[in-house]
């Protein structure tokens, strides 16, 4: 069907050392016992401590690394942590309780200036895609987020949002996330790690490699949503600002040739087995025209086949890479299953 992964522990990152048990919150816990409810919780707990700028011990480990669209920095004062004004927003999570990470696609709302000493702006929302590592004593070791901020207009003014507009306020307009993302999949219906992060990876291996009959694993009813705009979906679905779309499995068969010549440093971070959801990060290479989006993007799989998508991303530097991988691994089109 597709490439299998049977040297997937070999392309994995280093796994997590920790000592056998762990403290959250003053109580004793055994290493990885942090379960949906609790990963989740952290990512409550991480926004609402960004948007009051406080970097404690009781939630930070000492030795914590941030990123910020690919660019590492001191956590406490830098990027979002330096404009964030409140943690309301979208929430859209993916717990893996093996690895101990929790993938998110959020929204939290921003206070800018309308120059480096210019006034103040009225707070906007701030698409994030967001990874966050907790370790073994209860604290969070890694953050790792991509921030699409608005366009603004240097002196204030109006800005050109582009084609997708500003992030933030379109992926707030869906409103909540699909209720299929909530269901659980029958405990002898579930699909392993590897087998999801593979179907996952069908998608990165279609677009990049398109001659219109490749395995394009969808539902007939797929949908993608991109910086909360529809940007595939079957005949009858809901049309978003781009207007109407052809379906996820229809673009690739019709359209889409050749339009990504690299999908590479292919991170799958959490992986939800009970709801069958792969949270990822990659960057789409367009060689022509010098350009890389930088993005995280999830996939709701069931049966094999992906019925959603979901992406928050930006455009980047060409070549960029994550911050998390070394230069091989960026350059590589590889799966690496993030541990």
């Amino acid at each position: 069907m597709i490439r299998t992964i049977a040297a997937l522990a070999g392309a994995a990152l280093l796994p997590l050392a920790a000592p056998a048990h762990a403290q959250v919150g003053g109580v004793p816990q055994e290493q990885h016992a942090c379960q949906r409810e609790c990963l989740e919780s952290y990512v409550e707990r991480y926004l609402q401590a960004m948007s009051d700028g406080e970097v404690s011990d009781e939630l930070f480990a000492r030795h914590v690394r941030f990123t910020e669209n690919g660019v590492e920095m001191p956590l406490g004062n830098e990027g979002m942590w330096a404009t964030t004004v409140s943690p309301e927003g979208y929430r859209l999570i993916v717990p893996d309780v093996e690895t101990q990470q929790v993938g998110a696609l959020v929204t939290v709302q921003e206070s800018a200036t309308t120059s480096a000493a210019g006034a103040q702006m009225e707070p906007e929302p701030v698409g994030l895609s967001l990874r966050l590592r907790i370790d073994a004593d209860g604290r969070i070791s890694e953050v790792e987020q991509i921030a699409a901020r608005p366009e603004r207009a240097l002196g204030g003014g109006e800005a050109d949002p582009g084609i997708f507009g500003n992030t933030g306020e379109m992926v707030e307009a869906m409103g909540q996330p699909w209720e299929g993302y909530l269901t659980a999949i029958p405990e002898g219906e579930r699909a392993s790690r590897a087998e999801l992060v593979e179907v996952a990876n069908a998608y990165f291996e279609a677009i990049q490699r398109n001659d219109g009959q490749g395995y394009y694993p969808f539902t007939d009813d797929c949908l993608r949503y991109e910086n909360g705009i529809i940007a595939a979906a079957p005949e009858g679905a809901p049309v978003g600002s781009l207007g109407p779309r052809l379906g996820c499995r229809e673009q690739l068969e019709t359209s889409l040739y050749d339009v990504v010549t690299s999908i590479r440093d292919r991170r799958f971070v959490a992986v939800d087995r009970e709801r069958g959801i792969v949270f990822s990060f990659a960057f789409f290479d367009h060689r022509s025209i010098n350009w890389t989006w930088q993005l995280g993007e999830l996939f709701k799989i069931e049966n094999d086949q992906i019925s959603r998508i979901e992406a928050i991303f930006i455009r980047g530097p060409y070549g960029m890479c994550s911050g998390w991988s070394t230069y091989s691994q960026c350059r590589s089109e590889e799966i690496q299953d993030v541990r």
